[in-house]
């Protein structure tokens, strides 16, 4: 069977969606994909599921590539807030490093990205390449699925990285730190390098996904009917907030000024030092909270939620109903939240039991 998705939940997702980033929604949004619930008709394809593990292997055309994730979407029910999309941020974290000429290393199965050669900050530059290859893959990969699927599913933008994590990576190490303090003038040089470099791919590869790509996404999975972007600083985990204020807020504001939607990815306890510097960004729309590995569950932060409710924020909830029932019982208003990682918890699930936790947030 093909993909079950039609033009007029297309619709209904626009004008839900269009809501809630205005603030006038009056639900949250939960999207929810059951994996494995329908019969797709057909036998697996040959080519690999594409991955962080298998970006790497080019023998494969893109059209392969795409009818094999053609064949996954197929098996899917998109519940609520959910509609057909596919993550490219399977090139890994910080793709952007390896358009810019860093090396792509997938044989642990993760990608990782290594610096091409260990150059001094004053000669590192950075340039757009419309000819690196993992830039030209990942073009034929969505032009192949524009071709495919005319719009019925969304192909979300590469994980492009932070632009002092892509500094980081040809400054691996303890180097970008001591460039902080060393050479702050080329850090400074280089970060709005990477900025304008950024946004010249970033709008490249819009040029081959619109006008059929039916919106924009990233691996956030928050949709917008304009350009958006999850954007992210990794590296600020290290350094604190006055080196914050310096080194990363101005670009990092002047990429929301440039985003028609623009949300950031707090990542780890070691960032909520800069959390009041991020929500005083007017054009920041939200904020994305992820705990990390060894920390508590998003259910168990209700403070730091409140926070970002009360700077007028909207919110993505990096967790399942467990955390977001927690959340609710105690902040109450949980309009302005999206749920992030729902679909795990329907596996085993019922259609009625999906669709009965759904309704009680008012989700159909």
């Amino acid at each position: 069977m093909a993909i079950d998705f039609s033009p007029e939940r297309w619709q209904t997702v626009r004008e839900a969606h269009s809501a809630w980033w205005k603030g006038e929604l009056d639900r949250p949004l939960l999207p929810l994909t059951a994996v494995g619930t329908r019969d797709p008709g057909r036998a697996t394809p040959a080519a690999p599921m594409l991955s962080q593990a298998t970006c790497h292997d080019l023998s494969w055309s893109a059209e392969q590539i795409v009818d094999r994730i053609d064949h996954y979407l197929s098996t899917c029910t998109f519940y609520g807030d959910a509609f057909p999309m596919f993550n490219l941020d399977c090139f890994g974290p910080g793709i952007a490093g390896a358009f810019l000429g860093a090396t792509l290393d997938n044989s642990t199965g993760r990608v990782w990205f290594h610096p091409p050669a260990d150059m001094p900050i004053q000669d590192t530059h950075f340039e757009f390449d419309p000819t690196n290859r993992w830039f030209l893959r990942i073009q034929e990969i969505m032009a192949a699925a524009m071709d495919r699927w005319q719009g019925q599913v969304l192909m979300g933008m590469p994980d492009l990285g932070g632009n002092l994590d892509i500094l980081s990576t040809f400054l691996p190490g303890e180097k970008l730190l001591f460039e902080l303090y060393d050479h702050p003038e080329h850090v400074k040089r280089l970060t709005w390098e990477a900025y304008e470099v950024w946004f010249r791919y970033y709008d490249a590869l819009n040029e081959v996904l619109q006008p059929i790509n039916p919106g924009y996404s990233d691996w956030s999975g928050i949709y917008s009917t304009t350009p958006g972007y999850i954007l992210q600083c990794d590296f600020c985990y290290m350094i604190g907030p006055e080196m914050f204020e310096e080194f990363v807020k101005p670009e990092l504001s002047a990429c929301c000024r440039r985003l028609g939607c623009s949300f950031y990815h707090l990542d780890g306890p070691g960032q909520i030092p800069h959390l009041n510097s991020l929500l005083a960004i007017d054009e920041l729309d939200g904020v994305q909270w992820v705990p990390g590995a060894g920390s508590k569950r998003c259910g168990e932060w209700p403070e730091l939620y409140r926070e970002i409710a009360a700077a007028g924020k909207l919110m993505q909830v990096f967790g399942d109903f467990d955390d977001f029932d927690a959340l609710a019982s105690v902040i109450g208003d949980v309009n302005r939240m999206h749920v992030k990682q729902l679909s795990p918890w329907a596996r085993g699930r019922t259609d009625a039991e999906i669709r009965r936790r759904l309704s009680a947030y008012g989700v159909e």
